[in-house]
């Protein structure tokens, strides 16, 4: 997986246990892709300073994972789900349009949720 989007998933689950200073630090850096030196402009820290909070947070956030695995069993979830909308787009008969239709919409409600 791309290290900017794992690095993305795990804030998404796990950002809000960071401070504050933390989150508006990483958010920068790998959400809006500032450079270190542009958020260390603005935050009045040394880039050196930006890059040392970046790694914490980011082995935080990996450690974090390692003991929930939320965002393992969410990248799961999501995978089998689209194998079930792959085999329900493969189905063609229209008696069975209705349950077709029923096993999409609860598929696409957990995703969301997700």
């Amino acid at each position: 997986m791309n290290e900017i989007l794992e690095q993305a998933l795990l804030y998404d689950f796990y950002g809000e246990l960071l401070t504050s200073h933390q989150k508006e630090i990483y958010e920068q850096f790998i959400l809006e892709d500032l450079s270190l030196g542009e958020i260390a402009s603005d935050a009045g820290i040394s880039r050196q300073g930006v890059h040392d909070l970046v790694k914490r947070c980011s082995k935080t956030l990996q450690g974090y994972e390692e003991k929930l695995h939320l965002v393992e069993k969410f990248l799961s979830i999501k995978e089998k789900i689209e194998r079930m909308d792959h085999i329900l787009e493969q189905h063609t008969e229209k008696e069975n349009q209705e349950l077709v239709s029923s096993i999409r919409t609860i598929a696409r409600e957990i995703i969301e949720e997700l």
